[in-house]
């Protein structure tokens, strides 16, 4: 099942966003490589390599999962340091929505520092969703077939899909999981627009999802 309530796929960029980052899936300069890299990612341990222009780890709000919840992200190593770093970040700001919902609590550290703008906005209110409803996620969410597109020393567009398809609602009080099979829009493609802060931390800015988009499909 699609575990994410349906706000996020009607979240939109702007028209001249959303033409640049539908550009980017076909971008020569995006990374051919597919390996896939083992393991998860389901705190702050994983940002790019410290350098001066990047904050060092500990000046990062560390963020943390419950037991029964698991982000995998693949595709995270170009060879290119730029790129790689934009990647971590990113993933770094599904993270921090996540834990957001995790805690219960818009007000989270990580959620402001790794999102901004509309971006921050939207994560906002879709945490919020899970807040009203009671609800959590438990399971494994998986990242994939991701994409980047450098624009100048500070901008950056990425796009990757979602596989939600082992990963489902949980009621916070009852601690019931709603086990519904997966659908076609257990699979996102998302778009996202990204800015280098002057702390040298990559900040989604924008994005926008598609659920059963059939360039994330198995």
């Amino acid at each position: 099942m699609n575990r994410r309530p349906t706000l996020l796929a009607a979240l939109a960029l702007t028209a001249a966003a959303a033409l640049t980052l539908s550009a980017c899936g076909s971008d020569d300069d995006s990374p051919e490589s597919k390996d896939k890299i083992a393991g998860a990612d389901t705190g702050a341990e994983k940002s790019p390599s410290p350098s001066a222009s990047t904050p060092e780890p500990g000046d990062r709000p560390k963020i943390s999962f419950p037991s029964d919840a698991k982000n995998v992200f693949e595709d995270q190593k170009t060879g290119d340091a730029t790129k790689d770093a934009v990647l971590a970040d990113s993933a770094l700001a599904v993270n921090a929505v996540d834990e957001a919902i995790f805690e219960g609590n818009t007000d989270t550290k990580a959620l402001g520092f790794y999102n901004t703008g509309k971006a921050l906005e939207s994560s906002i209110t879709f945490v919020q969703q899970y807040i009203d409803g009671g609800d959590t996620w438990v399971g494994v969410t998986r990242y994939f077939d991701y994409k980047v597109t450098l624009s100048g020393a500070d901008k950056a567009y990425v796009t990757y899909c979602s596989d939600e398809s082992k990963s489902y609602i949980k009621n916070r009080k009852t601690g019931k999981v709603d086990k519904t099979p997966a659908t076609a829009d257990s699979y996102v493609l998302y778009n996202t627009s990204l800015t280098k802060n002057g702390d040298g931390v990559w900040q989604t800015t924008n994005i926008a999802s598609n659920g059963g988009d059939k360039a994330c499909q198995p």
